[in-house]
């Protein structure tokens, strides 16, 4: 029997907020082919193996993140989620991924991630962003930019919520403006409401426009695009996204006098279960 937790990300008071994430703990090591067939029976945008760390990097885990698709090597709410599955009374939790080893601090309200030192690449023109957007380009309202603080993705600012809310994907042309250096192509876009940052985030899965409730890689990226916005430091700031889907996220970003990059939110366990594989666990 292969167990699991499910948990819901950057949750509000409303039980039925967040983003879901499934957190798998096997006993034996399973092959990314069972990996990636459970993460698509799952069907959620992601979910997380855990298994103890064997690095030298001073883990408390070694952790991967599927989606139905791919393999990712750092995710927002897998990591505050899992960490959340592992931390068993501790206030730090060190967690090891493709990305590199990801420090959470874990307090009975929030938990939060520190991020990589981020990086960017110079994006696709306003005119392009904004017909994959279906927007007009001057809704676009500063230098979009990719980022990658663990994961790059497009990061398009945009001049109103109202303009956030309007964006409707041109597929074919998105999948070729947002596409990242993995070749996957996703995309936050964001605007001002006086102190809080509507966002949403949209990715191509399966050849088919998808929306996700709450993206902390994408916060974290805000971040790193507002550092390059030579933002008044210390800040602090809300993020809510899912507002086009009907599920709301909310998130805290924070960027620290010495330019660290934080991500929190709520996390909550709303079931558990296990799967009965048999024999068809396939094994490394």
């Amino acid at each position: 029997m292969l167990p699991y937790q499910l948990l819901n990300v950057f949750v509000t008071d409303d039980i039925w907020s967040g983003n879901p994430l499934a957190v798998f703990k096997p006993e034996h090591d399973l092959s990314d082919e069972t990996m990636q067939q459970l993460a698509q029976q799952m069907n959620l945008s992601e979910i997380t193996f855990v298994r103890p760390s064997t690095t030298q990097t001073a883990a408390d885990a070694e952790v991967r993140i599927f989606t139905p698709s791919y393999e990712m090597p750092f995710a927002g709410h897998p990591t505050l989620g899992t960490a959340f599955a592992v931390a068993q009374g501790q206030d730090t939790v060190k967690l090891a991924m493709k990305a590199g080893v990801i420090p959470v601090q874990v307090t009975p309200d929030l938990l939060t991630l520190t991020a990589n030192t981020p990086t960017y690449r110079d994006a696709p023109t306003h005119a392009e962003l904004a017909e994959a957007l279906s927007i007009n380009a001057i809704q676009i309202s500063a230098t979009p930019r990719f980022v990658n603080t663990g994961t790059e993705q497009l990061i398009i600012p945009l001049d109103s919520a109202e303009s956030v809310a309007q964006c409707s994907l041109n597929l074919a042309l998105f999948e070729r403006v947002a596409a990242n250096n993995e070749g996957r192509s996703g995309a936050l876009v964001w605007a001002w409401q006086d102190d809080t940052v509507i966002a949403r985030y949209f990715w191509s899965q399966h050849g088919q426009a998808a929306e996700d409730f709450g993206t902390g890689s994408a916060c974290a990226n805000l971040g790193g695009w507002l550092l390059a916005e030579n933002a008044v430091l210390p800040l602090q700031l809300q993020m809510e996204q899912g507002h086009g889907i009907g599920r709301i996220a909310r998130l805290s970003l924070s960027i620290k006098a010495d330019r660290q990059i934080q991500v929190g939110g709520k996390v909550r366990q709303i079931g558990r279960g296990e799967f009965d594989l048999g024999g068809y666990v396939g094994r490394r």
